[in-house]
């Protein structure tokens, strides 16, 4: 004979929410040869941007080093790093781009 346990709502609940995936930043690297209008066009081109803020992202890669583009679940980062870097060697760039764990 077959038992039939009581669920408990707390339990039910937490089995109802799934955990969000987590997201990742795609980030662009400074180097000292890609032209900083090159690096604009590739943040309005990939991520949308518009050319003021392409332009502020754009001059903290320059002056710090790095710039954060966006934040996107991990497939969609990893395509846009690939769409990034394909891009950027087809213009004989060097510009790297990466994704890392938005902490």
């Amino acid at each position: 004979m077959a038992t039939q346990h009581q669920l408990d709502p707390s339990l039910a609940e937490k089995e109802r929410r799934a955990a969000a995936p987590p997201m990742y930043r795609v980030v662009l690297l400074n180097d000292d040869y890609t032209p900083m209008e090159f690096v604009v066009e590739v943040l309005q081109q990939f991520f949308g941007l518009g050319l003021e803020q392409a332009t502020i992202v754009m001059l903290k890669v320059h002056k710090e080093g790095r710039g954060i583009c966006g934040v996107y679940p991990r497939d969609i980062a990893a395509t846009k790093v690939s769409q990034v870097s394909q891009h950027a060697r087809q213009h004989q760039h060097p510009l790297q781009c990466i994704m890392e764990v938005n902490e």
